[in-house]
């Protein structure tokens, strides 16, 4: 039994023996590390915006009516001029017979007005020479004068009745011939928001018929670019965007234009910067969400590390605030002339700073201009410390229960 004790006492005296050496030896630190390689960096600026025609013409209707028929439908090729689509013309016909007539009456009514004068005329002219001999009084001369001139003015007034019902006519004209609706450009109806049988109203606003995008085969974009970066977009750039039918594929378009206006959303200032894009095999369609990269700027065959490796700080064991490790390389002169920054390489067995300057950087990547390193030369990116992570929550080991 004492022997057992004894064995038993031995055994835990080794336990913690062994525990006390665990804990109290330094954990071993391990590094990851990426290597300096020289490659293409791309500048770009990300921007959603909508694909739409060039041109986009709504057409509409300028008198009210029911329409009678329709010759076109979603994605019918159109001409400029084609009939495509027809409101009752019966109103309209009924109102030109009724201008017409009164336009007919009006030219009489001139007519009797020009008889009316030459009447009045010879009578002024005989009461003329018969005052003169004496044979009629002034009062009739008088009389004479007073019709002759009156006859005068029924002349303009017939003349500005024929007038304004030669305008109510062609009015009346315009409106049958407007009740036959045309395309006004060559291209390809889009939308149709009219039936046969529907009453279409123009009596305070001209309503949408229908849409006809111009070429299909030129689209444009147009993307709400951050106030941030808008800085740097220029005409001419190229660009890179996807759209949601065609994930795994990219497409090409060209900068065309920067729209000086402010759009505010929420206190969020954008601007409108339109892309240029070529749809001649009419894969893209009116309406489609784009998600754009706009190329701001390209270095070719460049130095080039992660950026994660500038945002590295080592850390002392256990402790996560940034501390200064090893000594420093001091940079060539005579270089660079980007941001300055720094890096960490392993030297005996210590992280060690060396500065860099920096230039241009994308998404992932960020060129080298001046640094002591080299290519291929192995740069940390992260640390970490294996025997610390065995145990993340900090507790003790959970073990089996008795």
């Amino acid at each position: 039994m004492k022997k057992l004790v004894i064995s038993i006492i031995v055994g835990l005296i080794v336990i913690a023996s062994s525990l006390w050496l665990w804990l109290g030896r330094s954990p071993v630190v391990s590094y990851r590390f990426a290597t300096l390689e020289r490659g293409t960096i791309v500048s770009t600026i990300s921007a959603t915006g909508t694909v739409n025609a060039v041109t986009t013409v709504s057409v509409g209707s300028q008198v009210s009516g029911t329409i009678q028929k329709l010759y076109v439908d979603y994605n019918s090729r159109v001409r400029r001029g084609q009939i495509i689509a027809e409101i009752d013309p019966a109103l309209f016909v009924a109102q030109v017979e009724q201008a017409r007539g009164n336009w007919q009456n009006a030219q009489a009514g001139l007519q009797k007005a020009r008889v009316t004068l030459a009447d009045t005329k010879r009578t002024l002219e005989r009461n003329r020479q018969l005052l003169t001999q004496g044979i009629v009084a002034q009062s009739d001369f008088d009389a004479a004068q007073t019709a002759y001139e009156a006859a005068q003015a029924g002349i303009k007034s017939a003349e500005a009745g024929l007038t304004q019902t030669k305008g109510a006519l062609l009015q009346a004209e315009t409106n049958l011939k407007n009740s036959v609706i045309r395309s006004p450009v060559d291209g390809v109806v889009i939308s149709r928001s009219i039936d046969v049988g529907q009453t279409v109203a123009a009596s305070f606003q001209t309503p949408t018929l229908f849409s006809i995008a111009q070429d299909l085969t030129k689209m444009q974009i147009e993307t709400s670019v951050d106030e941030s970066d808008i800085s740097q977009a220029r005409l001419g750039q190229p660009v890179s965007f996807t759209v949601d039918a065609y994930p795994d594929r990219k497409f090409g378009g060209t900068v065309t234009q920067i729209r000086n206006a402010p759009i505010t959303v929420q206190n969020v200032v954008t601007y409108v910067v339109v892309v240029q894009v070529d749809n001649r095999n009419l894969l893209l369609k009116p309406g489609m969400t784009a998600n754009v990269s706009i190329e701001t700027g390209r270095r070719e065959g460049v130095l080039k590390l992660p950026s994660a490796a500038l945002r590295f700080r080592p850390r002392n064991s256990g402790d996560k605030k940034s501390t200064p490790a090893g000594a420093t390389v001091t940079m060539p002169k005579g270089k660079g002339g980007g941001p300055l920054s720094q890096v960490y390489i392993l030297k005996q067995g210590k992280p060690v700073a060396v500065p860099v300057q920096t230039g241009m950087s994308d998404t992932v990547n960020t060129e080298i201009t001046n640094s002591p390193l080299h290519e291929g030369a192995q740069v940390i990116i992260e640390q970490f410390e294996p025997n610390k992570k065995k145990n993340s929550s900090g507790g003790p080991p959970m073990g089996p229960r008795f």
